[in-house]
């Protein structure tokens, strides 16, 4: 095991060479299947361009930029560039976790296929216990691809960006103190939440901002039926639309979405809703914390140091 400032690792990646591997891969690939314990991976600063994936025989990995360093993963695949027919966008990922308790903090991972590429995932995330701090998601539509019907996922203070349906999928998600930037007119979330799912995605004491062009976002649609979105004490900026929400041309997928939100803050806050929407009171907003949202999948901020848990 190496230390880095008083921090305990596994391993360190480092493209210069002075660490144990090069490339993030390397070092996934090389680590213990179902490990009796949690196995912490240190990045040094650099731009890794490579398309990384964390299988589902390697739960319980932290991978953590070191401090004070940028740590960049970047690729570029994108719908039409696959190839691989009409679910091309679920291979487009520059990271893909499957390893239930996964951990990362301090890390950027982008898609660079550029704003006309069309679908094109920078993380997509189908694994239980997954949690993400300090991290940066960069790309344009379907940045961000959170999966797997009952797995529990947890954004704290991260950034997310994107142009359409940036936040998409039927994960159960907690998003808390992020910052969610539009880059064009289009829409936020796309969630796909089961019927049996109590939460789909959660926003809590979040801040909507948006490129200097962008003027008409609307907070999401529903991918399928039963989605479950809430926004709750987010400041939102004068691009959301006033109506919100956005049916997909399915009014019939009104009666069953859950759309709804809590103090409202911001500019973005002003304005007629969608009638189908929901203004939650104070007692039912009380439904929404991170202990009810994703259980287990909570851990305290002190337990977020840098060498993982």
């Amino acid at each position: 095991m190496g230390a880095h400032d008083g921090a305990e690792y596994d391993c360190v990646v480092d493209q210069s060479g002075s660490g144990d591997y090069e490339r993030i891969q390397a070092a996934i690939d090389d680590a213990k299947s179902f490990p009796p314990e949690r196995i912490r991976i240190l990045v040094t600063g650099g731009v890794y361009e490579e398309k990384v994936t964390v299988p589902a025989w390697n739960p319980e990995i932290s991978l953590v930029g070191a401090p004070g360093e940028d740590v960049l993963i970047t690729h570029d695949d994108h719908f039409d560039g696959v190839g691989r027919g009409r679910n091309s966008t679920f291979h487009t990922y520059t990271l893909k976790v499957r390893g239930n308790g996964f951990r990362a903090r301090n890390l950027t991972v982008e898609n660079d296929a550029g704003p006309d590429a069309g679908q094109a995932v920078a993380l997509h995330v189908d694994a239980d216990g997954v949690a993400f701090r300090d991290c940066r998601f960069l790309g344009n539509q379907d940045t961000v691809y959170v999966a797997g019907e009952g797995a529990r996922q947890r954004f704290s203070e991260c950034y997310i960006e994107g142009t359409t349906d940036f936040v998409f999928g039927s994960a159960t998600a907690f998003f808390e103190d992020c910052t969610i930037h539009s880059k064009a007119d289009s829409y936020i979330t796309a969630a796909a939440t089961p019927r049996d799912q109590p939460f789909g995605f959660v926003f809590a004491d979040c801040t909507l901002t948006a490129a200097p062009d962008v003027s008409a976002a609307y907070l999401g649609r529903p991918w399928r039926d039963y989605a479950h979105v809430a926004f709750l004490r987010t400041e939102m900026g004068n691009h959301i639309r006033a109506e919100g929400w956005d049916n997909w041309s399915r009014p019939a997928a009104e009666e069953t979405t859950t759309f709804a939100e809590y103090d409202s803050r911001g500019p973005g806050a002003d304005g007629e809703r969608v009638a189908w929407a929901d203004r939650l009171s104070e007692t039912a907003a009380k439904r929404y914390t991170a202990e009810n949202v994703v259980g287990s999948v909570r851990r305290p901020a002190d337990q977020w140091y840098v060498g993982g848990e």
